[in-house]
């Protein structure tokens, strides 16, 4: 398992983690199998879309605000229940397909770490599973 951190500056993002869980993949020598890539933080999540547009992701941000505002009345103390929601919806796992030594992903598609609830430092876990 390798491990690596995104610093978030702003409450709410989308960032793109493609590249360096492509270079887990890559460094881990293994031409046919699975990568799982896990967010272990409860107002964080991970998801894969289309990432040539910009203003995707920006989107989805919005429209989840739109779903899940930030001030709901919501009984978590910690003002943050919004963000643990965001989370759950998302998930905190993807897993992707690796042929040929690389990630099999669409055409406009990245994978994304999500912060609901910056900033912060955080870890992403990849797991690379090769096939027997």
């Amino acid at each position: 398992m390798k491990e690596f951190t995104v610093k978030t500056s702003s409450r709410c993002a989308m960032i793109d983690i493609t590249a360096p869980v492509s270079a887990v993949v890559t460094e881990s020598r293994v031409k046919s199998g699975w990568c799982h890539v896990f967010v272990p933080h409860t107002t964080a999540a991970v998801t894969i879309n289309e990432n040539a547009d910009p203003d995707v992701p920006v989107d989805i941000l919005t429209s989840l605000a739109i779903i899940v505002p930030e001030r709901g009345g919501y009984r978590h103390r910690e003002g943050n229940a919004d963000a643990h929601i965001k989370a759950s919806l998302l998930g905190a796992a993807q897993t992707i397909i690796i042929n040929e030594g690389r990630l099999v992903l669409g055409t406009w598609q990245s994978i994304f770490f999500c912060e609901f609830d910056g900033p912060r430092t955080r870890q992403v876990l990849v797991k690379i599973i090769a096939d027997r």
